[in-house]
């Protein structure tokens, strides 16, 4: 309490303290530091944030990723490659032969060996160039033959090549008792390519037509 000798009018009003006493009393309470309760200084919490430039991580996957491309699998060099297999070549047809070997390596051999099996015993076959046995055509010229003869010669059949190409036209014929035959046939006409087998099946399948043959 102010002496009541000293006594002024501030010390008896509490009331009435002048307001710039107020202002200082305000002023000391405050704390000494601003910041006092937080857990991180401005500055301190700048240099601890996240930079904008790095991208965050996180444990969801993130739609904006383009999926993962398939791995190729590694070229092989060259060098590593298998060589490639040499194709084998393929065997040349009989038929490709030149008309003559073919005529005469081939098909008389197998024409013999087929009509034997029908039962021909005394076949005779032969190939040469000469006119044709038939009634108005001597003046024809001459012409290759595949020529059979059997039963003592008493019954044959001719097969024509007027071109050497057993692929050309071809014609056939057959006469009894040593006689000319007064018709020419044509010979396997409806085949676009013809064989071997198919040569030797036709004159089988005429000399049975004729009855021939012991299939009769």
């Amino acid at each position: 309490m102010c002496p009541q000798e000293s006594r002024s009018p501030a010390c008896s009003n509490p009331n009435s303290l002048p307001n710039h006493f107020y202002q200082e009393a305000l002023m000391s309470e405050e704390p000494k530091n601003p910041t006092a309760g937080e857990s991180e200084t401005p500055s301190a919490s700048i240099e601890n944030a996240p930079s904008s430039d790095t991208a965050e991580t996180s444990d969801f996957p993130s739609t904006d990723k383009p999926p993962a491309a398939a791995k190729k699998p590694a070229a092989k060099a060259e060098g590593d490659k298998p060589p490639a297999k040499a194709k084998k070549e393929k065997a040349p047809a009989v038929e490709d032969k030149p008309f003559a070997e073919f005529i005469q390596q081939d098909y008389l051999p197998a024409l013999q060996t087929a009509l034997t099996k029908q039962g021909v015993k005394d076949l005779e076959v032969s190939f040469t160039k000469q006119k044709f046995p038939v009634f108005g055509m001597s003046s024809a010229g001459d012409c290759w033959q595949v020529i059979g003869k059997f039963q003592e010669g008493e019954r044959q059949f001719n097969l024509y090549f007027p071109q050497e190409n057993i692929q050309s036209q071809r014609a056939f014929s057959c006469a009894e008792n040593k006689t000319k035959t007064s018709t020419l046939e044509p010979f396997l006409i409806d085949e676009r390519k013809v064989t071997l087998d198919l040569m030797v099946f036709g004159v089988v399948q005429r000399l049975n037509a004729q009855k021939w043959l012991n299939l009769n």
